[in-house]
């Protein structure tokens, strides 16, 4: 008996949650609507999992991609702690004793009767005739300068930090939020959004998410990703003809860089070293030369290089980004290493002549 009546109810709230994401297209939704809407979604946990499994299923299919229910409606967002939204006590009461109308999401009775069905054929029907309806997304450019550190609040909640001397285009539409890191490095914490992925280009690589924190550090030759918590898509820009590009997901504490000869071993990192620039630190823990000025660069007004037959050489020590030059001079002194500035607009580290 109580197996049946849990199923009736599951039943029931997938059929109310498909019902609810094709009135929430309605060109006449009202605010009063909008208010139903969070008054059923966090009355009960059927109604939170309800939702989301839809929201997962049709935002699978793509059909959600063409739904702005994020943007509308922030609090509809599926969240493990999504049953927790406040709602009064007399609110709750009201919800879970009413009685279903025929009129409550404004649709006849047919309508509610055929679960994940009806909700396939509101949404086939919204889809047919909107397809059409798009606008070109705006693009927004955000910049740093050197020695800047800068933190980003997207519309979708989201945050992006980004290093000195970066540069990162924004472009959200129904269907994705794009972005990509023209130069420099940048941590995203991005906000979950089920039916809208979150995109990066970076150089080499492209990167994935619904909602985890990351970041991406873009160099002449590599594009490295790390990840700090939860699970994000890597793969190749581009691959050879006839190739598929290769690609790998990594999670919470691992690493890879991608080049224009495809993906590296995935490597263990941590969250303290992927984001030691965010405390305006840098360290190094047996790092290639080559790479240490790489990330040193971001800070420097004259940039610097390792000569070919020292590049390999290995760094390990923590230094303050907020004075770069001393720091060049803390590494060609450990070792041991000339800095050539006969060129005004680079150094060349290179050996000592004895």
């Amino acid at each position: 008996m109580n197996t049946n009546a849990q199923q009736t109810t599951s039943e029931e709230s997938l059929d109310q949650a498909c019902a609810w994401i094709a009135r929430l297209r309605s060109d006449t939704l009202s605010a009063i609507d909008k208010r139903e809407f969070a008054t059923w979604l966090s009355a009960s946990d059927a109604h939170a999992r309800a939702f989301e499994e839809i929201a997962e299923l049709w935002g699978d299919l793509g059909a959600l991609a063409h739904m702005p229910i994020d943007q509308l409606f922030p609090e509809s967002v599926p969240t493990a702690n999504i049953h927790k939204t406040a709602v009064s006590k007399n609110q709750q009461t009201a919800a879970l004793t009413r009685k279903p109308r025929n009129d409550r999401w404004g649709m006849p009775q047919w309508a509610l009767s055929s679960g994940l069905a009806t909700c396939g054929a509101f949404l086939a029907v919204w889809v047919g005739l909107n397809w059409q309806n798009t606008t070109t997304p705006k693009e927004e450019i955000y910049t740093t300068q050197l020695g800047e550190i800068r933190t980003v609040s997207l519309a979708d909640g989201s945050e992006v930090k980004l290093n000195s001397n970066s540069e990162l285009h924004v472009s959200y539409s129904r269907k994705e939020r794009q972005t990509q890191l023209v130069r420099g490095e940048a941590f995203f914490e991005v906000a979950r959004q089920t039916s809208r992925p979150f995109t990066v280009s970076a150089g080499s690589a492209n990167i994935r998410v619904l909602g985890t924190e990351f970041n991406v550090e873009l160099n002449p030759e590599s594009t490295k990703v790390s990840v700090t918590e939860g699970t994000v898509s890597v793969s190749e820009a581009e691959s050879s003809p006839g190739l598929a590009p290769e690609s790998v997901k990594l999670t919470k504490n691992q690493k890879v860089s991608v080049t224009d000869h495809g993906l590296s071993n995935v490597r263990r990192t941590s969250s303290e070293e992927a984001t030691d620039w965010t405390r305006g630190l840098l360290v190094f823990e047996q790092t290639p030369l080559k790479e240490a000025l790489q990330e040193l660069n971001r800070y420097l007004a004259v940039p610097a290089t390792a000569a070919p037959q020292v590049e390999g050489r290995l760094i390990s020590g923590t230094f303050a980004v907020s004075d770069p030059d001393n720091t060049l001079e803390a590494i060609a002194t450990a070792l041991q290493l000339q800095q050539d500035r006969s060129n005004s607009n680079l150094t060349i580290l290179s050996p000592k002549h004895n």
